[in-house]
């Protein structure tokens, strides 16, 4: 069967996303220098770069390796209907997944086909039937909880969450979107199985006791 993981940044005190991200507005409360400054490590991988078609150049090594095989493994994502919002308005016409993604959402949309291979289905039956259809799309491949927070923390909930792939930039955001606030007990547990350091992130690897 597929894994179910979750591949994010996050700051040194916890948080997802800072206060005010509002795209199309970087100015409001900083947030797009606090993005930047907790991701910008990503635009500068080679891998990256080619996938997102940004132009020649980028770093070569360990993790150019891990954003390649991580890239490599999603054979579909789910995603909550904040991050699609915001999303839709800053994404390029040919969206960044290359995979079948699957909105939570109370919305009814019919599913929105993009150039490249990604198509958005909105699905209102909560977050159980997301993730089978998730799986299904899938096949072999593996399933990404792409965010925001509280999608993560209702599969986490739910025990779904094999792996947890975590870049931990030294950021401090002092507010904003923490990433695990609303873990219900029994929380699921995890062990260390890789760490990458590097000048600018630590990426971290959990899987699931």
């Amino acid at each position: 069967m597929s894994k179910v993981f979750v591949n994010i940044g996050l700051s040194l005190d916890g948080y997802l996303a800072p206060e005010g991200m509002t795209m199309g507005k970087p100015e409001v409360k900083n947030w797009g220098a606090k993005w930047g400054a907790m991701m910008g490590w990503l635009f500068h991988q080679q891998y990256f770069r080619d996938n997102l078609k940004l132009g020649p150049g980028g770093e070569t090594g360990p993790v150019n390796e891990l954003v390649r095989r991580t890239t490599e493994r999603i054979g579909a994502n789910i995603m909550g209907k904040r991050m699609f919002d915001q999303g839709e308005v800053a994404w390029p016409e040919e969206a960044p997944f290359h995979t079948p993604v699957y909105v939570l959402t109370h919305q009814k949309r019919e599913p929105w086909v993009r150039p490249g291979g990604t198509t958005f289905f909105f699905v209102n039956d909560g977050p159980e039937r997301a993730l089978a259809l998730a799986r299904e799309a899938a096949g072999t491949r593996d399933v990404r909880i792409a965010g925001g927070a509280d999608v993560i923390q209702q599969y986490l909930n739910l025990g779904a969450i094999d792996e947890l792939e975590i870049a931990l930039a030294p950021v401090l955001f002092a507010g904003g979107r923490r990433l695990f606030e609303n873990v219900r007990e029994p929380a699921p547990q995890f062990r260390i199985d890789r760490v990458i350091e590097s000048p600018t992130v630590t990426h971290l690897r959990y899987v699931r006791q």
